[in-house]
C-alpha cells in the first residue's frame, strides 16, 4: 500500500514536471533591441557628446532618367562629427535591385567614410523609390538613406 502511494506520488511529480515546462510560443512577447542597439537609455542620461555621429553630404539621390537595363551607382559620403570611432554594422536595401557596399573599419572622429549603392534596373520602369538602412553605433542607431529614379523604357 505505501509503495502504491509512492509511485502515485512520483508520476504525479513527474506530469506536473512536463506538463508545467511546456511552452507552446503563443504567450512569447516580441522585445525590442532598440535599447540594447542604442547607448542612450530611456531617461537620456548618457553622455552623447562622445558618441559618434554621422553627418552625410546628401542622404538622398535623384539618378533622374535612365535607359531600363542600366546598372548605376551613387557613393553616400559621410563624416564622423562625434566624438568616437563610428562603426556600420550593417547597411540593408528596401530590394535586391540594389546593393549598398560599405566597409567595417571603424571611422575616427573627423575622418570621412562612404556608402556605395548599385541600383539595376532591370525589369523596372517609370518612377522608382529605394531605400537603404544603415545601422551603426550612433545615436540614433539607424539612419536611412534614400535614391529615386525614372526608368524609361526602349522602343524596340
Amino acid at each position: 500500500m505505501k509503495a502504491l502511494i509512492i509511485r502515485f506520488y512520483l508520476t504525479l511529480i513527474i506530469v506536473l514536471a512536463l506538463f508545467s515546462c511546456r511552452n507552446s510560443g503563443k504567450d512569447k512577447e516580441t522585445i525590442s533591441t532598440e535599447i540594447i542597439e542604442n547607448p542612450v537609455t530611456a531617461n537620456d542620461t548618457a553622455n552623447t557628446g562622445n558618441l559618434p555621429k554621422f553627418k552625410f553630404d546628401t542622404e538622398s539621390f535623384d539618378f533622374g532618367p535612365i535607359i531600363q537595363g542600366e546598372r548605376v551607382m551613387h557613393t553616400f559620403k559621410f563624416k564622423n562629427v562625434g566624438g568616437s570611432n563610428l562603426v556600420i554594422s550593417a547597411a540593408t536595401a528596401s530590394c535586391g535591385c540594389t546593393v549598398p557596399k560599405y566597409s567595417d573599419t571603424p571611422v575616427r572622429p573627423g575622418e570621412s567614410g562612404e556608402i556605395e549603392v548599385l541600383f539595376n534596373s532591370e525589369n523596372r520602369e517609370g518612377m522608382q523609390h529605394k531605400t537603404v538602412t544603415v545601422r551603426a553605433n550612433t545615436q540614433p542607431a539607424r539612419i536611412e538613406l534614400s535614391f529615386t529614379a525614372n526608368i524609361i523604357v526602349p522602343n524596340k
